[in-house]
């Protein structure tokens, strides 16, 4: 049977509709949302860096001579917002390892920072203080919320790599998007839980 010239459109609109329903789109669909959801994580530890500054500041106030816990916070700060993980360097698991000891070496400094307000009592009750002690609990939540969002958009994308038909697609189409890595905690002891004293 000979194909008419006027059938041809029909057959490539019949070929493509069969490739989109397919997943040929799926891996590079995947891949947008794992740079989105990875956004995500930096912007809500942007939040994070951006309330810190006044967080310090209305503790200095009140505690002027717990410098050195000031001055870790700045520091930790400092060194958190200078390391930048974007879309391009995503696949770089040993960027996305400092970044992350960055980020927890920050939080750390704020522990310490939220445990030196503790020990005045009039700061505790500065308006000032609580609005931004609410803000930054809220900014860790987020973060947590974006971290797990990361989490579930790489291993998507992973998993339609690794499968089939993703994989084949993957092989013919998309080689050059390697498996991605996903968020891990830094510290050795996350998997317990922390031991309170009073």
């Amino acid at each position: 049977m000979r194909v008419t010239y006027s059938a041809r459109p029909w057959l490539l609109i019949l070929f493509t509709s069969l490739l989109a329903g397919c997943g040929i789109n799926n891996i590079p669909s995947y891949d947008e949302e794992v740079k989105a959801a990875w956004g995500q994580v930096q912007n809500q530890y942007q939040r994070r860096a951006d309330l810190i500054p006044n967080l310090v500041a209305t503790v200095k106030g009140y505690a002027a001579h717990e410098q050195a816990t000031l001055t870790a916070v700045i520091e930790a700060r400092a060194k958190a917002t200078s390391i930048q993980v974007d879309a391009s360097t995503l696949n770089d698991p040993e960027k996305i390892k400092q970044f992350q000891a960055a980020q927890a070496q920050l939080t750390g400094a704020l522990s310490r920072l939220m445990v030196v307000a503790e020990q005045y009592p009039n700061l505790k009750a500065d308006q000032n203080f609580l609005a931004l002690q609410s803000q930054l609990e809220g900014t860790e939540n987020r973060i947590a919320v974006a971290r797990k969002d990361f989490i579930a958009a790489v291993q998507k994308y992973n998993t339609e790599i690794r499968t089939f038909p993703g994989r084949i697609w993957h092989s013919l189409m998309y080689s050059d998007l390697p498996l991605r890595e996903s968020f891990e905690a830094t510290s050795a002891d996350a998997d317990k839980a922390p031991e309170v004293k009073f």
